[in-house]
């Protein structure tokens, strides 16, 4: 059956998740960022339930009921408040 063939054991659907996305230039020049971004949420108990990476971008899938945390908390950490912004944090649902 498909469970043979894709070697699955299970599928899991988690709804009401949003995406938190860091899109920078600096992204390809800077390995540290992910790492900054894994041990912010990690520090703020966030959990990510899914990594996206791009050239320059970096994005998780986070619980919706902490998407708002995991923004303030990452956007504080990269000092996105300085008024020379190299990145931006974005976050929602997709809907």
């Amino acid at each position: 059956g498909a469970k043979a063939e894709g070697g699955f054991l299970k599928v899991v659907h988690t709804g009401n998740v949003g995406k938190l996305s860091l899109v920078g230039a600096g992204m390809r020049t800077n390995p540290g960022v992910s790492a900054k971004l894994f041990g912010t949420l990690s520090k703020a108990g966030i959990n990510i339930d899914m990594i996206s990476t791009s050239e320059i971008r970096l994005s998780v899938l986070v619980s919706e009921d902490q998407l708002d945390e995991a923004v303030r908390a990452v956007h504080s950490a990269f000092g996105l408040d300085a008024e020379q912004v190299e990145a931006v944090v974005y976050g929602g649902t997709g809907r």
